[in-house]
């Protein structure tokens, strides 16, 4: 296998875990310029260095973050979520959020409890409970997501539903 197949294949292999350096070509330190083993598209391996030189060399930030073409603000929180995570805070992740903040486990209880089939609420109800009961104020559309999720339903309105024609089958 030839070199520039190996680092096809290295390349391909770091894509597809989302290990793949977005700017190899920022990376100036001495290790990456050249050599068998410090690669420059390999994301894991330049964060893991950065947060080593600063954190083992004693480098100061501005010179590391330099050396490795990236901002300070960037360097400080890999060095700040290496510190929390270890290892695993070297690998890229979602930014954003990860769940509903608002539509909590205490919701979707509170809302459990009042989905009988003797008194089933509208979705338009079930909104003006929670915020009564709860205080809590949810978006429509954030109330449907979650209980889709768990694979009930709410009917839309207080609007009779529509006469729909037999189903062939029966």
């Amino acid at each position: 296998m030839s070199a520039a197949q190996r680092q096809d294949s290295k390349a391909h292999f770091l894509a597809q875990r989302g290990a793949l350096h977005p700017h190899p070509e920022q990376v100036q330190d001495v290790l990456f310029r050249g050599g068998l083993f410090f690669d420059a598209r390999d994301l894991i391996q330049v964060r893991y260095e950065m947060v080593r030189r600063h954190r083992i060399d004693g480098q100061a930030v501005p010179q590391v973050a330099r050396s490795f073409g990236v901002s300070r603000q960037s360097l400080y929180l890999l060095i700040r979520t290496s510190r929390d995570l270890g290892l695993l805070g070297l690998f890229p992740r979602k930014r954003g959020p990860k769940g509903a903040h608002k539509c909590t486990d205490e919701v979707l209880a509170f809302v459990r409890t009042r989905q009988s089939p003797a008194s089933a609420l509208t979705l338009d109800e079930m909104l003006i409970a929670i915020q009564e009961h709860l205080g809590i104020r949810l978006h429509r559309r954030t109330l449907e997501r979650q209980l889709a999720a768990l694979g009930k339903k709410l009917r839309r309105s207080n609007r009779p539903s529509e006469a729909r024609p037999p189903h062939p089958s029966t």
